[in-house]
């Protein structure tokens, strides 16, 4: 197994885990390698320095590791994400209609996501429905393994 260190082209950095540097280059020619963060597919391999574990000192369970990845922007962001995921409903392309039940009394008031055209939006918006724009990577509206 390969892990290797990458980078779209916006450079968010990211891990990618392969089974040979043979199968990230196919993967990566078929357009299948994406960036978690934003679906970007002109991905860079990083350098990356070899990790020797050499028995030392390991951390207490009570304190969990941390690490700079782990704090980087790129991680809260889709620490955020996902909390936004986790507390609302998937409406799909019904978001436009179920926001606008809410509003006016029709449905009962409830975190929603899903999808609306720029058209649809500026008329929530037109009417006092309070919307916003969040893009989901692609990695985010599936079951991770």
């Amino acid at each position: 197994m390969k892990v290797l260190n990458l980078q779209c082209a916006h450079g968010h950095g990211f891990e990618g885990w392969f089974a040979s540097h043979d199968a990230f280059d196919t993967q990566l020619a078929a357009g299948l390698v994406e960036c978690p963060i934003c679906g970007d597919t002109a991905i860079t391999k990083m350098l990356a320095a070899p990790r020797l574990n050499l028995g030392g000192p390991k951390p207490s369970p009570d304190v969990p590791a941390t690490t700079p990845e782990s704090n980087s922007p790129e991680a809260r962001w889709l620490r955020a994400v996902r909390e936004v995921i986790a507390q609302t409903e998937d409406v799909g392309d019904r978001f436009a209609d179920e926001a606008r039940k809410m509003h006016y009394g029709e449905a009962e008031e409830r975190g929603i996501r899903g999808q609306a055209t720029r058209e649809q939006a500026q008329t929530l918006i037109d009417e006092g429905i309070s919307v916003f724009s969040l893009p989901l990577p692609a990695a985010l509206k599936e079951t991770l393994q």
